[in-house]
């Protein structure tokens, strides 16, 4: 592996692990000559998901592109690289997993969007405002006001008390 620092082509590696849910092997590796540490990803080569846009036009999938998308909607926003990287194996994984040779950027979108709203709501209104083409304010307050009744709906179900307990704290339902 060629080292980023000083580009001479052999490193040593010093630690490796599965990430992304074992769906890629992180290493960490240092340079035999200017002993500079790195970190390189390996990832499984699969078959090229094209991704349809808009237009009709067609380009390979590329996670990268849905990462900066989502470091543009959390600039100044409290979420972790690690949460957005999550984010995007998650997607990238679902996307695999379908099975099929195209996606629609809608539907990635989608995927993107259920994951941002449970990190960060001004993050996900930011990434829905650019994904969705909001057309004017009032488009833009209607989200806002659909996430809002959400999240309002998601705090009632949380708050319930459940019908029957088990000493043990777990929830026994009935059949």
């Amino acid at each position: 592996m060629r080292c980023p620092f000083c580009a001479h082509e052999e490193s040593k590696v010093l630690d490796s692990r599965p990430v992304e849910d074992g769906a890629s092997i992180r290493r960490r590796r240092e340079c035999i000559r200017c002993s500079r540490r790195f970190t390189t990803y390996e990832r499984m080569d699969h078959v090229p998901i094209m991704v349809v846009k808009r237009d009709g036009r067609r380009e390979p999938f590329d996670r990268n592109k849905i990462l900066r998308g989502l470091v543009q909607a959390c600039g100044k926003r409290p979420v972790s690289m690690d949460d957005l990287e999550r984010v995007v194996a998650e997607v990238e994984r679902e996307v695999t997993e379908r099975g099929d040779r195209e996606v629609s950027t809608l539907q990635i979108g989608a995927l993107v969007m259920e994951r941002l709203r449970r990190l960060d709501d001004v993050a996900y209104v930011r990434f829905a405002s650019e994904h969705r083409r909001f057309r004017d304010l009032d488009m833009l307050v209607q989200e806002a006001e659909t996430l809002k009744e959400r999240k309002r709906r998601e705090e009632a179900l949380r708050a319930q008390v459940p019908l029957l307990t088990v000493d043990s704290g777990q929830t026994k339902t009935s059949k």
